[in-house]
Protein backbone atom coordinates (compact mmCIF):
# COMPACT_ATOMS: atom_id res chain seq x y z
CA UNK A 1 0.00 0.00 0.00
CA UNK A 2 1.41 3.38 -0.97
CA UNK A 3 0.76 7.02 -0.12
CA UNK A 4 0.99 9.76 -2.73
CA UNK A 5 1.59 13.48 -2.57
CA UNK A 6 2.30 16.11 -5.20
CA UNK A 7 4.50 19.06 -4.36
CA UNK A 8 4.62 22.25 -6.39
CA UNK A 9 7.60 24.52 -5.74
CA UNK A 10 7.24 28.16 -4.73
CA UNK A 11 9.96 30.51 -5.98
CA UNK A 12 11.26 33.92 -5.02
CA UNK A 13 12.04 36.66 -7.55
CA UNK A 14 15.47 35.10 -8.16
CA UNK A 15 13.78 31.79 -9.07
CA UNK A 16 15.10 30.12 -5.93
CA UNK A 17 12.84 27.53 -4.26
CA UNK A 18 11.69 28.70 -0.83
CA UNK A 19 9.05 26.04 -0.21
CA UNK A 20 6.48 23.67 -1.67
CA UNK A 21 2.72 23.53 -1.72
CA UNK A 22 1.71 19.97 -0.82
CA UNK A 23 -1.24 18.54 -2.74
CA UNK A 24 -3.04 15.34 -1.77
CA UNK A 25 -3.18 12.53 -4.35
CA UNK A 26 -4.62 9.03 -4.10
CA UNK A 27 -2.77 7.47 -7.03
CA UNK A 28 -0.11 8.03 -9.66
CA UNK A 29 -2.38 10.03 -11.99
CA UNK A 30 -1.23 13.34 -10.34
CA UNK A 31 -4.79 14.68 -10.20
CA UNK A 32 -6.88 15.76 -7.22
CA UNK A 33 -9.19 12.86 -6.26
CA UNK A 34 -12.96 13.10 -6.06
CA UNK A 35 -13.14 13.69 -2.28
CA UNK A 36 -14.04 16.68 -0.12
CA UNK A 37 -11.54 19.17 1.28
CA UNK A 38 -11.77 17.85 4.86
CA UNK A 39 -10.89 14.32 3.79
CA UNK A 40 -8.06 15.50 1.55
CA UNK A 41 -6.44 17.52 4.34
CA UNK A 42 -6.83 14.73 6.89
CA UNK A 43 -5.30 12.13 4.57
CA UNK A 44 -2.45 14.42 3.62
CA UNK A 45 -1.57 14.98 7.28
CA UNK A 46 -1.90 11.31 8.25
CA UNK A 47 -0.19 9.71 5.28
CA UNK A 48 2.52 12.27 4.61
CA UNK A 49 3.35 14.11 7.82
CA UNK A 50 2.76 11.46 10.48
CA UNK A 51 4.29 8.64 8.48
CA UNK A 52 6.98 10.31 6.39
CA UNK A 53 7.48 13.78 7.83
CA UNK A 54 6.68 17.07 6.12
CA UNK A 55 10.28 18.20 6.53
CA UNK A 56 11.51 15.29 4.44
CA UNK A 57 9.00 15.91 1.64
CA UNK A 58 10.02 19.57 1.39
CA UNK A 59 13.77 19.05 1.95
CA UNK A 60 13.46 21.22 5.10
CA UNK A 61 11.91 24.10 3.17
CA UNK A 62 8.50 25.58 4.01
CA UNK A 63 5.45 23.39 3.47
CA UNK A 64 2.35 25.27 2.28
CA UNK A 65 -0.63 23.08 3.24
CA UNK A 66 -4.31 23.73 2.45
CA UNK A 67 -6.70 23.47 5.38
CA UNK A 68 -10.47 23.23 5.16
CA UNK A 69 -12.86 24.77 7.69
CA UNK A 70 -13.29 21.58 9.74
CA UNK A 71 -9.57 20.85 10.02
CA UNK A 72 -8.81 24.46 10.99
CA UNK A 73 -11.46 24.73 13.69
CA UNK A 74 -10.27 21.45 15.22
CA UNK A 75 -6.67 22.70 15.25
CA UNK A 76 -5.29 19.97 13.01
CA UNK A 77 -2.36 22.20 11.95
CA UNK A 78 -0.82 22.01 15.43
CA UNK A 79 0.39 18.46 14.70
CA UNK A 80 3.18 20.08 12.64
CA UNK A 81 5.89 22.37 14.00
CA UNK A 82 5.24 26.07 13.22
CA UNK A 83 8.65 26.60 11.66
CA UNK A 84 7.99 23.85 9.11
CA UNK A 85 4.79 25.05 7.52
CA UNK A 86 2.46 27.76 6.28
CA UNK A 87 -1.25 27.22 6.96
CA UNK A 88 -3.27 27.99 3.83
CA UNK A 89 -6.92 28.88 4.46
CA UNK A 90 -8.83 27.48 1.52
CA UNK A 91 -11.00 29.89 -0.45
CA UNK A 92 -14.05 27.70 0.37
CA UNK A 93 -13.74 28.43 4.12
CA UNK A 94 -16.42 30.90 5.36
CA UNK A 95 -15.08 34.11 6.96
CA UNK A 96 -16.64 33.57 10.40
CA UNK A 97 -15.90 34.91 13.87
CA UNK A 98 -14.95 31.39 14.93
CA UNK A 99 -12.41 31.18 12.10
CA UNK A 100 -10.96 34.58 13.05
CA UNK A 101 -10.53 33.41 16.66
CA UNK A 102 -8.85 30.19 15.48
CA UNK A 103 -6.42 32.05 13.23
CA UNK A 104 -5.53 34.47 16.01
CA UNK A 105 -4.76 31.48 18.24
CA UNK A 106 -2.62 29.79 15.58
CA UNK A 107 -0.78 33.06 14.92
CA UNK A 108 -0.03 33.41 18.66
CA UNK A 109 1.51 29.92 18.60
CA UNK A 110 3.98 30.96 15.91
CA UNK A 111 2.22 29.68 12.78
CA UNK A 112 2.37 31.62 9.52
CA UNK A 113 -0.98 31.99 7.78
CA UNK A 114 -1.93 32.39 4.12
CA UNK A 115 -5.21 33.19 2.40
CA UNK A 116 -5.42 30.92 -0.63
CA UNK A 117 -6.98 32.11 -3.92
CA UNK A 118 -7.82 35.43 -2.28
CA UNK A 119 -10.98 36.99 -3.76
CA UNK A 120 -10.48 40.66 -2.66
CA UNK A 121 -13.74 40.60 -0.67
CA UNK A 122 -13.91 43.12 2.20
CA UNK A 123 -15.12 40.38 4.55
CA UNK A 124 -11.45 39.30 4.84
CA UNK A 125 -10.16 42.72 5.95
CA UNK A 126 -10.46 41.80 9.64
CA UNK A 127 -8.22 38.79 9.00
CA UNK A 128 -5.40 40.62 7.23
CA UNK A 129 -3.52 41.73 10.39
CA UNK A 130 -2.90 38.04 11.15
CA UNK A 131 -2.00 36.95 7.63
CA UNK A 132 1.57 36.57 6.40
CA UNK A 133 1.04 35.40 2.82
CA UNK A 134 -1.63 36.56 0.40
CA UNK A 135 -2.01 34.12 -2.50
CA UNK A 136 -3.65 35.56 -5.60
CA UNK A 137 -4.65 33.52 -8.65
CA UNK A 138 -3.60 35.85 -11.49
CA UNK A 139 -5.84 34.01 -13.94
CA UNK A 140 -8.91 35.23 -12.02
CA UNK A 141 -8.08 38.95 -12.09
CA UNK A 142 -6.39 41.30 -14.56
CA UNK A 143 -3.41 43.39 -13.55
CA UNK A 144 -5.53 46.54 -13.11
CA UNK A 145 -7.87 44.80 -10.66
CA UNK A 146 -4.91 43.39 -8.71
CA UNK A 147 -3.16 46.76 -8.59
CA UNK A 148 -6.29 48.55 -7.36
CA UNK A 149 -6.85 46.03 -4.60
CA UNK A 150 -3.22 46.10 -3.45
CA UNK A 151 -3.41 49.87 -3.07
CA UNK A 152 -6.49 49.48 -0.86
CA UNK A 153 -4.71 47.09 1.54
CA UNK A 154 -1.29 48.74 1.38
CA UNK A 155 -1.26 49.37 5.16
CA UNK A 156 -0.92 45.65 5.89
CA UNK A 157 2.48 43.96 5.93
CA UNK A 158 1.80 41.06 3.56
CA UNK A 159 4.00 38.83 1.44
CA UNK A 160 2.36 38.59 -1.99
CA UNK A 161 2.39 35.21 -3.71
CA UNK A 162 1.22 34.95 -7.33
CA UNK A 163 -0.39 31.65 -8.36
CA UNK A 164 -0.74 30.20 -11.87
CA UNK A 165 2.05 32.26 -13.42
CA UNK A 166 2.43 30.90 -16.95
CA UNK A 167 4.64 33.33 -18.89
CA UNK A 168 7.85 35.32 -18.45
CA UNK A 169 5.92 38.51 -19.17
CA UNK A 170 3.52 37.85 -16.28
CA UNK A 171 6.47 37.13 -14.00
CA UNK A 172 8.09 40.51 -14.76
CA UNK A 173 4.84 42.48 -14.47
CA UNK A 174 3.98 40.89 -11.13
CA UNK A 175 7.38 41.75 -9.71
CA UNK A 176 6.68 45.40 -10.52
CA UNK A 177 3.36 45.16 -8.64
CA UNK A 178 5.17 44.03 -5.49
CA UNK A 179 4.88 40.24 -5.68
CA UNK A 180 7.90 38.48 -4.19
CA UNK A 181 6.83 34.82 -4.43
CA UNK A 182 5.62 32.91 -7.47
CA UNK A 183 4.02 29.59 -8.35
CA UNK A 184 2.87 28.20 -11.67
CA UNK A 185 3.62 26.16 -14.77
CA UNK A 186 6.08 28.83 -15.97
CA UNK A 187 8.35 27.62 -13.18
CA UNK A 188 7.40 24.00 -12.53
CA UNK A 189 4.44 21.62 -12.59
CA UNK A 190 3.52 19.62 -9.47
CA UNK A 191 5.92 16.73 -8.90
CA UNK A 192 4.61 13.37 -7.71
CA UNK A 193 6.16 11.61 -4.71
CA UNK A 194 5.32 8.05 -3.72
CA UNK A 195 6.24 6.18 -0.53
CA UNK A 196 5.40 3.07 1.39
CA UNK A 197 2.43 3.97 3.55
CA UNK A 198 1.60 2.90 7.07
CA UNK A 199 -2.16 2.59 7.47
CA UNK A 200 -4.16 4.72 9.84
CA UNK A 201 -4.59 1.89 12.34
CA UNK A 202 -0.83 1.31 12.51
CA UNK A 203 -0.29 5.04 12.97
CA UNK A 204 -2.53 4.91 16.06
CA UNK A 205 -0.65 1.91 17.40
CA UNK A 206 2.75 3.57 16.95
CA UNK A 207 1.41 6.65 18.72
CA UNK A 208 0.20 4.41 21.54
CA UNK A 209 3.61 2.73 21.88
CA UNK A 210 5.36 6.09 21.93
CA UNK A 211 3.00 7.39 24.63
CA UNK A 212 4.02 4.44 26.79
CA UNK A 213 7.59 5.77 26.90
CA UNK A 214 6.65 9.15 28.38
CA UNK A 215 7.96 10.15 31.80
CA UNK A 216 4.38 10.83 32.93
CA UNK A 217 1.36 9.34 31.25
CA UNK A 218 -1.28 11.56 29.72
CA UNK A 219 -4.35 9.45 30.46
CA UNK A 220 -6.65 11.60 28.36
CA UNK A 221 -4.34 11.28 25.35
CA UNK A 222 -4.06 7.51 25.78
CA UNK A 223 -7.81 7.11 26.10
CA UNK A 224 -8.34 9.19 22.95
CA UNK A 225 -5.94 6.99 20.97
CA UNK A 226 -7.51 3.77 22.26
CA UNK A 227 -11.00 4.98 21.43
CA UNK A 228 -10.01 5.13 17.77
CA UNK A 229 -9.75 1.33 17.81
CA UNK A 230 -12.63 -0.63 19.31
CA UNK A 231 -10.56 -3.81 19.40
CA UNK A 232 -7.86 -2.15 21.49
CA UNK A 233 -10.41 -0.71 23.88
CA UNK A 234 -12.06 -4.09 24.37
CA UNK A 235 -8.75 -5.89 24.98
CA UNK A 236 -7.60 -3.27 27.47
CA UNK A 237 -10.82 -3.46 29.48
CA UNK A 238 -10.89 -7.26 29.36
CA UNK A 239 -7.31 -7.49 30.58
CA UNK A 240 -7.87 -5.10 33.49
CA UNK A 241 -11.13 -6.70 34.58
CA UNK A 242 -9.38 -10.09 34.61
CA UNK A 243 -6.37 -8.73 36.49
CA UNK A 244 -8.53 -6.87 39.03
CA UNK A 245 -10.48 -9.78 40.43
CA UNK A 246 -10.80 -7.98 43.80
CA UNK A 247 -12.61 -5.01 42.27
CA UNK A 248 -16.01 -4.26 43.78
CA UNK A 249 -17.41 -3.64 40.31
CA UNK A 250 -16.13 -4.02 36.74
CA UNK A 251 -14.29 -1.16 35.08
CA UNK A 252 -15.99 0.28 32.02
CA UNK A 253 -14.11 3.56 31.46
CA UNK A 254 -10.78 3.47 29.62
CA UNK A 255 -9.36 6.28 31.71
CA UNK A 256 -10.54 4.62 34.94
CA UNK A 257 -8.97 1.38 33.78
CA UNK A 258 -5.64 3.04 33.05
CA UNK A 259 -5.51 4.82 36.41
CA UNK A 260 -6.33 1.57 38.21
CA UNK A 261 -3.46 -0.38 36.62
CA UNK A 262 -0.74 2.00 37.71
CA UNK A 263 1.72 3.70 35.40
CA UNK A 264 4.57 1.17 35.19
CA UNK A 265 2.48 -1.89 34.38
CA UNK A 266 0.14 0.12 32.18
CA UNK A 267 3.06 1.37 30.08
CA UNK A 268 4.28 -2.18 29.50
CA UNK A 269 0.83 -3.48 28.71
CA UNK A 270 0.04 -0.65 26.28
CA UNK A 271 3.27 -1.24 24.39
CA UNK A 272 2.65 -4.99 24.22
CA UNK A 273 -0.94 -4.60 23.10
CA UNK A 274 0.06 -2.14 20.40
CA UNK A 275 2.87 -4.35 19.12
CA UNK A 276 0.62 -7.41 18.96
CA UNK A 277 -1.96 -5.48 16.94
CA UNK A 278 0.72 -3.85 14.80
CA UNK A 279 1.73 -7.29 13.61
CA UNK A 280 -0.61 -7.64 10.63
CA UNK A 281 0.86 -10.27 8.29
CA UNK A 282 4.27 -10.25 9.98
CA UNK A 283 5.62 -13.67 10.95
CA UNK A 284 5.13 -14.49 14.62
CA UNK A 285 8.89 -14.99 14.96
CA UNK A 286 9.60 -11.27 14.61
CA UNK A 287 7.01 -10.45 17.27
CA UNK A 288 8.31 -13.25 19.46
CA UNK A 289 11.86 -11.91 19.28
CA UNK A 290 10.63 -8.42 20.20
CA UNK A 291 8.82 -9.72 23.28
CA UNK A 292 11.79 -11.80 24.43
CA UNK A 293 14.10 -8.82 23.99
CA UNK A 294 11.71 -6.58 25.93
CA UNK A 295 11.51 -8.92 28.93
CA UNK A 296 15.24 -9.77 28.87
CA UNK A 297 16.31 -6.12 28.62
CA UNK A 298 13.94 -5.30 31.47
CA UNK A 299 15.53 -7.97 33.66
CA UNK A 300 19.03 -6.75 32.80
CA UNK A 301 18.06 -3.18 33.65
CA UNK A 302 16.88 -4.29 37.09
CA UNK A 303 20.33 -5.80 37.74
CA UNK A 304 21.91 -2.48 36.73
CA UNK A 305 19.55 -0.61 39.03
CA UNK A 306 18.01 1.44 36.22
CA UNK A 307 14.69 3.24 36.90
CA UNK A 308 11.60 1.15 36.20
CA UNK A 309 9.29 4.06 35.34
CA UNK A 310 9.17 4.69 32.47
CA UNK A 311 10.14 1.08 31.62
CA UNK A 312 12.77 2.27 29.12
CA UNK A 313 14.71 -0.99 28.90
CA UNK A 314 11.51 -2.94 28.26
CA UNK A 315 10.53 -0.49 25.51
CA UNK A 316 14.02 -0.53 23.99
CA UNK A 317 13.79 -4.28 23.46
CA UNK A 318 10.20 -4.06 22.28
CA UNK A 319 10.96 -1.32 19.74
CA UNK A 320 14.05 -3.04 18.34
CA UNK A 321 12.09 -4.73 15.53
CA UNK A 322 9.26 -2.27 14.91
CA UNK A 323 10.94 -0.78 11.83
CA UNK A 324 11.04 -4.27 10.29
CA UNK A 325 7.39 -4.87 11.09
CA UNK A 326 6.19 -1.65 9.41
CA UNK A 327 8.85 -1.85 6.66
CA UNK A 328 10.39 1.56 7.22
CA UNK A 329 13.88 2.85 7.95
CA UNK A 330 14.52 2.75 11.69
CA UNK A 331 16.01 6.26 11.73
CA UNK A 332 13.03 7.69 9.83
CA UNK A 333 10.52 5.90 12.04
CA UNK A 334 12.14 6.98 15.30
CA UNK A 335 12.39 10.58 14.08
CA UNK A 336 8.58 10.66 13.94
CA UNK A 337 8.01 9.23 17.43
CA UNK A 338 8.34 11.15 20.71
CA UNK A 339 10.42 8.46 22.41
CA UNK A 340 12.85 9.31 25.19
CA UNK A 341 16.28 10.30 23.79
CA UNK A 342 17.96 7.47 25.72
CA UNK A 343 15.72 4.90 24.02
CA UNK A 344 16.39 6.36 20.56
CA UNK A 345 20.15 6.40 21.17
CA UNK A 346 20.07 2.80 22.35
CA UNK A 347 18.18 1.68 19.24
CA UNK A 348 20.17 3.69 16.71
CA UNK A 349 23.67 3.68 18.21
CA UNK A 350 23.63 0.97 20.91
CA UNK A 351 25.03 3.48 23.43
CA UNK A 352 24.28 4.20 27.08
CA UNK A 353 23.02 1.71 29.67
CA UNK A 354 19.99 0.84 27.53
CA UNK A 355 22.19 0.29 24.47
CA UNK A 356 24.41 -1.93 26.61
CA UNK A 357 21.41 -4.05 27.63
CA UNK A 358 20.31 -4.37 24.00
CA UNK A 359 23.80 -5.33 22.81
CA UNK A 360 24.04 -8.01 25.48
CA UNK A 361 20.58 -9.30 24.53
CA UNK A 362 21.55 -9.55 20.85
CA UNK A 363 24.87 -11.24 21.66
CA UNK A 364 23.14 -13.83 23.84
CA UNK A 365 20.40 -14.62 21.30
CA UNK A 366 23.07 -15.03 18.59
CA UNK A 367 25.16 -17.33 20.84
CA UNK A 368 28.14 -14.96 20.56
CA UNK A 369 29.67 -16.10 23.85
CA UNK A 370 32.80 -13.98 23.63
CA UNK A 371 30.76 -10.77 23.26
CA UNK A 372 28.33 -12.04 25.91
CA UNK A 373 31.13 -12.49 28.45
CA UNK A 374 32.59 -9.06 27.69
CA UNK A 375 29.24 -7.28 27.90
CA UNK A 376 28.12 -9.07 31.07
CA UNK A 377 31.33 -8.25 32.94
CA UNK A 378 29.83 -4.99 34.21
CA UNK A 379 26.96 -6.83 35.92
CA UNK A 380 26.95 -8.37 39.37
CA UNK A 381 28.28 -11.90 39.87
CA UNK A 382 24.83 -13.32 40.57
CA UNK A 383 23.58 -12.54 37.04
CA UNK A 384 22.13 -15.77 35.61
CA UNK A 385 21.74 -14.98 31.91
CA UNK A 386 20.43 -18.39 30.90
CA UNK A 387 17.72 -18.35 33.54
CA UNK A 388 16.69 -14.78 32.72
CA UNK A 389 16.55 -15.58 29.01
CA UNK A 390 14.48 -18.73 29.51
CA UNK A 391 12.10 -16.75 31.71
CA UNK A 392 11.82 -14.15 28.96
CA UNK A 393 11.08 -16.81 26.34
CA UNK A 394 8.44 -18.42 28.56
CA UNK A 395 6.80 -15.05 29.25
CA UNK A 396 6.82 -14.16 25.55
CA UNK A 397 5.20 -17.47 24.60
CA UNK A 398 2.44 -16.97 27.18
CA UNK A 399 1.90 -13.38 26.05
CA UNK A 400 1.60 -14.38 22.40
CA UNK A 401 -0.76 -17.22 23.25
CA UNK A 402 -3.09 -14.87 25.14
CA UNK A 403 -2.88 -11.70 23.02
CA UNK A 404 -6.02 -12.41 21.00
Amino acid sequence: MYGYVARQPIFNSHRETIGYELLFRDGEANAFPNINDDEATSKLLLQQHLMLGVEKITANKLAFINFSEETLLHHFPTSIKPESMVIEVLETVPASDELLHTLKTLKSKGYQLALDDHDFDEKWDAFLPYITYLKIDIQQFNLMQISRYLRRIAQYSLILLAERVETAEQFEQLKLLGFSLFQGYFFAKPEMLKHKQIGGNKANLLALMAEASAEKLNFDQLANICQLDLGLSYKLLRFINQAGSNLTKPISSLKHAMVYMGETELKKFIALLALANLQGNTANELIMQSLVRAKFCDALAQHLGLPTNPPSAFLTGLFSNVHLIVEQSQAELLALLPLLPAVKQALLERVGPLGHCLKLTEAFEQADWLATDQLSASFSDDLELARLYLNAVSWAEQTLAGKS
